[in-house]
């Protein structure tokens, strides 16, 4: 039983304490971001940074997802640097460089978003679903917000390019054989298994996408199909 209090967005120290407790286990900030756990930082208005806040809106917690923002806190980064995050309507933003930069006392984690990952972790389990229909695939901009905060590239001009994994011969398929060019559409099984083979997008970020995000739900079972037969 945990004696620890988690507060509503708790520290890095406070969320790892309480996870040791809940868990059994010890915890520091990189074993949590590798597990896919997501951490804030608080942003209040400025001039400067006015284009992530709507109207009326003077202070939200952004989250950081963008790999190379994860992977510098992974590696024992002395601060924040958040060159990609969320806006208060929640669509992803590019911050311009050099992004914005944040002490590393400032990330903070949502208590709902801990205490399902610790649920997750001792209470393993598989969801019986209904079967849906599922979709030839997700357009451009479907694409784009679910895993551009994920690569390193320009994912818009790499999904217009359409070489590699992007392509015909990838993930890219055509909605039907008399649609348009501005018709394609694109797997998201395939690609989420390309962006980690060829651009190594860490597989515990991609595992948590297909677990969470609604947009991914039809996907799921072809999922954790591919991740069975690769052995992951």
């Amino acid at each position: 039983m945990t004696t620890t209090t988690l507060p509503s967005w708790a520290t890095t120290e406070e969320t790892c304490l309480w996870l040791s407790e809940k868990t059994g286990s010890l915890w520091n900030l990189a074993r949590m971001l590798e597990g896919g756990l997501t951490p804030h930082v608080w942003l209040d208005y400025s001039v400067e940074h006015s284009g992530l806040f709507a109207e009326g809106i003077t202070r939200y917690p952004a989250p950081i997802f963008f790999v190379d923002d994860i992977k510098r806190l992974t590696d024992g980064s002395a601060d924040v640097l958040m060159r990609m995050t969320r806006d208060s309507d929640r669509i992803s933003f590019k911050l311009k460089p050099p992004g914005i930069s944040q002490p590393l006392d400032a990330l903070r984690f949502f208590n709902r978003d801990v205490a399902q990952f610790a649920e997750d972790i001792l209470n393993p389990k598989e969801v019986i679903e209904v079967p849906v229909e599922i979709p030839k695939g997700l357009s451009k901009e479907e694409i784009i917000y679910l895993f551009g905060g994920m690569v390193k590239m320009d994912l818009a001009k790499s999904l217009a390019d359409a070489i590699g994994i992007f392509g015909d011969d990838g993930a890219r398929v055509r909605k039907n054989s008399r649609a348009g060019k501005n018709s394609y559409l694109w797997n998201p099984v395939t690609l989420a298994l390309g962006l980690n083979d060829v651009y190594r997008v860490p597989m515990p970020r991609l595992k948590k996408a297909f677990a969470t995000l609604v947009e991914l739900k039809p996907w799921k079972d072809a999922w954790n199909e591919s991740l069975h037969l690769l052995g992951e």
